[in-house]
């Protein structure tokens, strides 16, 4: 089992937030000058090892995803791509659908907007396909990136309520298609990174989840896609370096400090969450507040800022408070 790229091992990449404005009429619409300006800005940050965000990842999660339309999405995966190409890092976005056809043709869609890898998400079916029908559903968006000339990274996110899990043993049929660039394992049990590059130590695996960096890199990931290193992304680019050199106490130190943060990445209201704490840490609370999800309560909205305030002070006594 081989995958084709080297690009990504050893790096860490941003699933840049949304930035919403209200229209005159005072809907809410997308901000395409301020979601290019963050997303330059965190790529522009060095960590104290001097790299940098190895790529950029739009219109996930974070990214108000399924409360945009396909003309949304598409249009500021666009804006996205001018910045990715500026900074010489691929694109990447996530897509699901019901069926192998629809996800195909969403694929290729995608490449047309200028995104180098899509993130492949289990189908959005209420029963749970078989690992044959799993199986062919990738592997149909696989043959459609190739054709697209793109690639695809399968995402297995079994702690996410409304995605199927992928089995172990799909996931290892999936490194071995050459379109697969990636696997992204997104859940707080890092055992099955362990088991994946045990088998195949060439296998290239990124983690999903902030809290587990230390951990996934210690089962063998080469990176992670992080949703707190838009707020700090000195500190999650220097954990990343000290990762990658096996500097273990110090990349956890680092984990420590964001823990009160990282938290926020693993729950079901990760976007409005985090989208908050981005606001205050740019001192635009109200830009924060502004987004297609949930509205927060009192109560949240003081967890939030809570733990974002003690994340900065404990990354602050590291030098690495941006």
């Amino acid at each position: 089992m081989v995958t084709n790229s080297t690009d990504w091992r050893n790096t860490v990449m941003p699933a840049v937030f949304t930035w919403l404005k209200e229209s005159e009429a005072g809907a809410l619409e997308i901000d395409f000058e301020a979601t290019q300006k963050y997303a330059e800005g965190i790529l522009k940050v060095q960590g104290k090892g001097g790299t940098q965000m190895g790529g950029l990842v739009g219109s996930g999660t974070l990214g108000e995803n399924s409360y945009l339309s396909a003309e949304q999405r598409l249009s500021l995966l666009k804006a996205l791509s001018d910045v990715a190409k500026k900074y010489n890092v691929p694109l990447i976005s996530g897509a699901a659908a019901e069926t192998k056809e629809e996800l195909a043709e969403i694929v290729k869609e995608l490449a047309t907007v200028g995104v180098d890898t899509v993130m492949v998400m289990p189908p959005k079916t209420k029963e749970a396909p078989s690992e044959e029908e799993m199986y062919a559903y990738y592997a149909l968006s696989a043959t459609a990136a190739k054709e697209a000339g793109i690639t695809i990274m399968p995402y297995n996110n079994p702690d996410a309520a409304g995605y199927h899990a992928l089995s172990t043993d799909i996931l290892r049929k999936l490194t071995a298609l050459p379109e697969v660039t990636a696997l992204k394992i997104s859940t707080t049990d890092v055992s099955v990174i362990e088991t994946l590059m045990l088998e195949n130590k060439d296998s290239k695996i990124l983690a999903g989840v902030d809290t587990v960096t230390v951990h996934a890199g210690l089962a063998g990931a080469c990176g992670g896609i992080t949703g707190v290193g838009c707020i700090f992304p000195k500190a999650s680019v220097t954990m990343q370096e000290y990762v990658n050199n096996g500097e273990w106490a110090e990349a956890n130190k680092i984990s420590q400090a964001m823990n009160s943060i990282s938290y926020l990445d693993a729950q079901p209201l990760l976007l409005e969450y985090l989208k908050f704490a981005f606001g205050v840490h740019h001192n635009d609370a109200a830009g924060g507040l502004r987004t297609f999800g949930k509205k927060l309560t009192q109560a949240q909205i003081d967890d939030v800022r809570a733990r974002y305030m003690l994340a900065k002070e404990r990354l602050e006594l590291l030098g690495l408070d941006d």
